[in-house]
């Protein structure tokens, strides 16, 4: 190897064209400048300066910025975002990664990525579609397993709620799980049965003095045929999105939203509404945590939140052409009136956070019936720029942003003492936002596995020009960072029962509430990946499933198959990522 090729190496390894470097020493600091660094209460010039840690150590403005001093062996690198907003990682509360099992959907790979693109720096995975489902500890280790190596942000877990699988709860929250999230209506999914009324008191009294979150899809059947009739309608077109909105009336929300708040005054438990639709929801949890909060309550917001989704604040129903089941949902977005009013509630700050409730799917299953199609709206890559762009029409600043999208759903999740705002002693999980951009969602800049989208040729004003976690780039200028550096906010120690190895670079351990959580780079038993990807219509577990959903398979191959084969499809093959480490 020639010399001029060693030097040359080097210093392609050294240097970064966006970054100013002082002469390299032994450690290494980071300083974050912009002329609008955005916290969830103020803007202002200054800067960010991160530990050879990834841990934000100091928040200054551009005056103290010149009396800082460093220790001689200290090495500055000086990341100066000029006129883009400096803002804490989007923390996504709402994300179906559905995987292992629905690898077709979606998967650990192509969500993270997406998220990263997308200013999100932790994401939480529901507990289905996946399969199995995340409802029991053993199904979470399948979980876990498949994702520890594919993630290229931060990642954390909810646990499910299913009739039977109170006795699992327990040993989740040991392992880590955020909190766990129930239905009180049909899933669409054959292993996620919902819970029942009478099922409530049981699952509120085991969760009862935990400090874990209960959220709930809230709505009720108002009648037997609540998933294919419309009240109202004579001759009902499934194709027209009014059928399928009138399925879905908003007393369904009404009713569940009440019904859970008379278990509230009973509990100590933080029970969370997700995806609000109905605008009538907020009042109804208003006042059950007024009245919590009057009994002495100090969890944060009484222990009572709900969250809504972009696609509640960005559409209307009058908007929804006929066939374009891209845009169904459950609950539905509803009339302007509604949106209007949920827009009221952000801004008197009556809503506690936002989420994507990322849900993507296969396009066999959309098609042009409502009746039939599958719910769910992908758009994980895209949040922070849809939110900007409704609050930006409305003369919402970018702190009214950072405190929907960062700080909000932080402090739902048990992170805030880590994520979701620019403080000391947290991680450096930061965004370079460029606040007067636009751009048009073509399929062509998706990197979620599934490119249909109702944003689809839609301009939104603001985009991520780069996003870092623990101080490490993982985006910038439209390319996502080859190597996954994302950990998973989990107790390994707990979920895996096992003596873990660290290697020496790598932080020793992290707190999450009162669990210890270890970097990914662990050595542990991969169990078996479950089994192949299902269809909604194929997905009837085997009868080898036990009441908490735990899929007991009677033979096994003894190999990593996540990492072996393409597991999207059922044939052999190697997967481009192990084709990649060969090249």
């Amino acid at each position: 190897m020639s010399a001029l090729y060693i030097f040359i190496l080097a210093t392609f390894l050294v240097s970064d064209i966006s970054c100013r470097r002082f002469p390299v020493k032994n450690k290494s600091r980071q300083l974050f400048l912009s002329r609008r660094v955005v916290t969830d209460s103020r803007e202002f010039d200054g800067g960010v300066l991160v530990d050879e840690n990834g841990i934000i150590s100091g928040i200054f403005t551009r005056e103290s910025i010149d009396e800082l001093t460093f220790e001689d062996d200290y090495t500055l690198q000086v990341i100066d975002g000029g006129d883009w907003a400096l803002m804490a990682g989007v923390v996504d509360s709402h994300v179906h990664v559905n995987e292992p099992g629905r690898t077709s959907w979606e998967g650990y790979v192509t969500a993270t990525r997406a998220a990263a693109a997308g200013g999100i720096t932790t994401l939480v995975d529901m507990p289905l579609n996946s399969f199995p489902p995340t409802t029991s500890i053993e199904n979470l280790k399948v979980k876990a397993s498949t994702a520890r190596e594919e993630v290229y942000i931060d990642v954390a877990f909810w646990g499910g709620i299913i009739p039977g699988n109170e006795m699992e709860l327990q040993n989740m929250i040991e392992a880590g799980v955020i909190g766990f999230k129930g239905y009180l209506i049909d899933s669409g999914i054959t292993e996620f049965p919902n819970v029942e009324k009478d099922e409530l008191d049981n699952i509120f009294s085991t969760l009862n003095g935990s400090d874990v979150v209960i959220a709930f899809h809230t709505e009720l059947p108002i009648n037997a045929g609540n998933d294919t009739e419309c009240e109202n309608c004579e001759v009902p077109d499934p194709n027209l999105y009014s059928t399928y909105l009138a399925s879905h009336p908003p007393e369904m929300e009404l009713n569940a939203a009440s019904l859970l708040a008379s278990y509230i005054p009973k509990y100590d438990v933080h029970v969370h509404v997700v995806h609000v639709s109905a605008e009538g929801v907020i009042p109804i949890l208003e006042a059950a945590r007024e009245e919590r909060i009057k009994a002495g309550s100090k969890r944060w917001r009484g222990g009572v939140t709900a969250e809504t989704c972009h696609h509640y604040l960005t559409f209307s129903s009058e908007q929804i052409p006929p066939g374009h089941t891209e845009f169904k949902c459950s609950p539905p977005i509803r009339n302007i009136t509604n949106k209007q009013r949920l827009w009221e509630y952000i801004k008197e700050r009556r809503i506690d956070l936002i989420a994507s409730d990322h849900s993507p799917s296969i396009a066999t299953l959309k098609g042009p019936n409502f009746m039939t199609a599958w719910g769910g709206i992908a758009s994980v890559q895209f949040g922070l720029s849809l939110f900007w762009t409704e609050a930006k029409a409305r003369g919402l600043s970018l702190s009214t942003v950072s405190h929907y999208l960062s700080s909000g759903p932080a402090h739902l999740c048990g992170l805030q003492n880590r994520k979701g705002t620019l403080k000391p002693g947290l991680d450096a999980d930061i965004v370079f936002f460029d606040p007067e951009a636009s751009f048009v969602v073509t399929p062509d800049i998706i990197l979620y596995k599934n490119k249909l989208s109702p944003y689809m040729y839609r301009v939104l004003t603001g985009k991520v020009m780069k996003t870092y976690v623990r101080g490490q780039l993982v985006y910038t200028d439209g390319i996502v960072i080859y190597k996954p550096q994302g950990h998973l906010l989990i107790n390994y120690k707990a979920l895996f029962n096992t003596t873990t190895a660290i290697t020496p670079h790598e932080p020793q351990e992290f707190q999450l509430r009162n669990n210890n959580m270890l970097p990914i780079a662990t050595n542990i038993a991969v169990p078996t990946k479950s089994q192949g990807d299902l269809q909604r219509n194929d997905n009837v577990p085997p009868n080898t499933r036990n009441s908490a959903g735990l899929i007991k398979p009677q033979g096994q191959l003894l190999i990593n198959d996540n990492l072996l084969f393409d597991t999207t499809t059922s044939y052999p093959i190697m997967s481009r990522r192990l084709f990649r480490t060969y090249l």
